[in-house]
């Protein structure tokens, strides 16, 4: 009876974790928990190498674009803003900007203007096929713009559209569009339907009821599209290059020209005009981070309601 005894004392109960499976546990949780960190230092570390290399890039170019003779040396010889001053007038900058605030302008306005009913549509019809037709109004999202540009430029040049600027605010309209549907459409879903209902009951009718009710829910979402797609105009390449002619360039295109056209330019007033570039886009991507996040549109708005 006493063998019994001690021989329940030493031997470890059933579902008990014995010493050693504890000290294995915990060696486990140690080596998990230092890979964990390894991993995580190399991930910022591939981080920080890949910012450092773009921050010195831009700061190479921004150096570049005002300095006067840059040799061999840390820094350039001296520094001045004449290279703006030429890159302003040999590349036609003033007209250039016109034609990209035009374009830029009347991309937002009428996708805005399109895309809003289109999304409202989206969102509280329910039809045969609704799925396969948001399918449809996505594919120029899914798909590079090279794919369809090339065939839409091909068709622009036959009916007389191409090199003008109404077919540059075509082309950009195209991917416009759809982007404008993609992010208003979860947006108008959160607006409660029984509103409608409600406005009907107290006697609006339609104008009074968009007017009064639906327009000034639809304001955030709208102006947060209107700068998304301001900013996505402003930097899309592809389609303008393909379409626009000489007196119809954007900002981007008359850079690509300036870069790979003929004749002896400066390098410095090359990286005058990307600096130009550059700044106003960083300008409108920075107004319009201040009003949405893309991955965070919907979350928004259901915390604003």
């Amino acid at each position: 009876m006493a063998i019994e005894n001690q021989t329940a004392r030493t031997l470890p109960m059933r579902g008990d974790a014995s010493p050693v499976d504890g000290g294995a546990r915990s060696k486990a949780r140690r080596t998990e928990s230092i890979g964990g960190r390894l991993w995580k230092v190399l991930v910022r570390c591939v981080m920080a190498f890949f910012l450092l290399n773009v921050l010195l890039l831009i700061a190479t170019v921004a150096v570049n674009s005002i300095g006067t003779r840059w040799f061999g040396t840390l820094l350039p010889q001296g520094f001045t803003l004449h290279w703006y001053a030429q890159a302003w007038s040999d590349f036609q900058l003033s007209s250039v900007l016109t034609v990209t605030v035009e374009v830029v302008g009347a991309v937002v306005l009428l996708s805005i203007g399109l895309g809003v009913p289109a999304a409202y549509a989206f969102a509280r019809a329910t039809f045969p096929g609704k799925r396969l037709a948001m399918l449809i109004f996505l594919l120029p999202l899914m798909v590079p713009p090279v794919t369809y540009g090339i065939p839409m430029a091909t068709v622009m040049y036959k009916v007389g559209l191409a090199g003008t600027l109404a077919g540059v605010i075509l082309a950009n309209l195209v991917p416009a569009l759809p982007f404008v549907i993609l992010v208003m459409t979860p947006f108008i879903e959160q607006i409660d339907p029984n509103l409608e209902a409600a406005a009907r009951i107290f006697g609006a009718n339609t104008f009074r009821y968009f007017r009064y009710v639906l327009l000034p829910l639809l304001v955030p979402g709208m102006l947060a599209a209107g700068l998304l797609v301001l900013v996505r105009t402003i930097g899309m390449f592809e389609l303008t290059y393909f379409t626009a002619g000489p007196d119809t360039q954007t900002l981007v295109v008359a850079l690509y020209y300036a870069v790979f056209s003929t004749g002896v330019r400066a390098p410095q007033s090359i990286d005058a005009m990307a600096m130009i570039y550059m700044g106003i886009t960083l300008v409108w991507v920075l107004i319009a981070l201040q009003f949405v996040s893309p991955t965070q549109l919907v979350s928004r708005v259901k915390e604003e309601r």
